[in-house]
């Protein structure tokens, strides 16, 4: 790999983050109405702000978050605050930071999404691999139209699925939320017990819903590979199934899998909204699904901020590790 190969994907990506973040700067900014207005008679509506004092505190708020300056002038604000850290203060739940309400909310869906795509991505990517393999069983090759018809259903339905059955009808598992109501978050073994009983239909909605799409990918690759030369040189020398299949079939045909991994991995920000939003998760995606229910202008732009820089690290993560996987990338 060369300094020049390195230094191009880096500057890659730093254009990418002036872009994005120009991006996330302006078109919020491009709406008709202005969001802390739409908040106050949000507010208004319900009693929590009289009507006639809606202008007044929209001045003052714009006068504090600076939006009734220049929009050049707002652009070079926008930046020194990203360089801090400070992405604004939530509109609906003030004086919280946008920062602040993103910080708790992301371990809830990183580790529901992160444990979720890798088992699904693990399993589907070894099923499909062996759907393909002609020496494989009868049963690995009956999985394929399973795989079909679970790639076609959304998540969220087999979600609303599992909480009729499951948690409804069956009463085995919690409907929802993260933990249960009432309990402090402690350290201990009962609570993560706890946090895990009340994730399993949630991951299980997503796992089952991705692990389709995962094996029929790997199946595709799969059978591309079957026909090049070095299989055919590896049976010729005589090598066990098991070895071919290993390390020359199933490396092979697994790099475009990685891509697609890495990126379900760098969306883990975005959070399933509808999952998050169904069981009650305190997730990302629960939180950008209420914030641009609240008008939540700055915990909006946050969590899209977040999103595009999670997608441009793993990218370049990505463009520097991938010729080492595969040398012919280099050139």
């Amino acid at each position: 790999m060369t300094i020049g190969y390195v230094v191009r994907r880096i500057g890659i990506f730093l254009l990418i983050v002036i872009t994005a973040v120009t991006l996330n700067f302006f078109l919020p900014r491009m709406r008709a109405t202005n969001p802390i207005e739409s908040r106050m008679n949000q507010l208004a509506a319900q009693g929590g702000v009289y009507a006639n004092q809606i202008q007044q505190m929209v001045k003052i708020y714009n006068q504090k978050f600076g939006l009734d300056k220049p929009l050049w002038q707002q652009y070079l604000l926008y930046w020194r605050d990203l360089l801090s850290l400070n992405l604004g203060v939530s509109l609906a739940y003030y004086p919280q930071t946008a920062l602040d309400m993103i910080a708790r909310s992301a371990p809830w869906t990183i580790g529901l999404l992160i444990v979720s795509t890798l088992i699904a991505f693990v399993l589907g990517t070894l099923l499909g691999a062996l759907m393909a393999w002609p020496r494989t069983s009868r049963i690995a090759l009956g999985l394929s139209p399973l795989f079909m018809t679970l790639s076609a259903i959304p998540y969220y339905l087999l979600g609303m699925l599992f909480i009729y059955v499951v948690a409804m009808r069956w009463r085995l598992l919690p409907v929802g939320g993260a933990y249960t109501s009432g309990v402090n978050l402690t350290l201990s073994w009962a609570m993560a017990l706890d946090i895990g009983k009340h994730a399993i239909l949630p991951a299980a909605s997503i796992v089952l819903s991705s692990i389709g799409s995962w094996g029929l990918g790997m199946r595709a690759m799969m059978t591309t590979t079957l026909g090049e030369d070095y299989l055919q040189m590896a049976e010729a020398k005589g090598l066990k199934p098991q070895t071919i299949f290993r390390d020359y079939a199933l490396r092979n045909a697994l790099l475009p899998q990685v891509t697609s991994l890495a990126i379900s991995l760098a969306m883990v920000m975005s959070g399933a909204v509808l999952v998050e939003v169904i069981f009650g998760y305190p997730g990302v995606g629960n939180l950008l699904f209420k914030s641009i229910a609240g008008n939540d202008y700055f915990v909006i732009q946050g969590i899209s901020l977040f999103i595009i820089l999670s997608i441009g690290v793993v990218l370049l993560a990505l463009d520097l590790i991938y010729p080492l996987i595969d040398p012919r990338i280099r050139y």
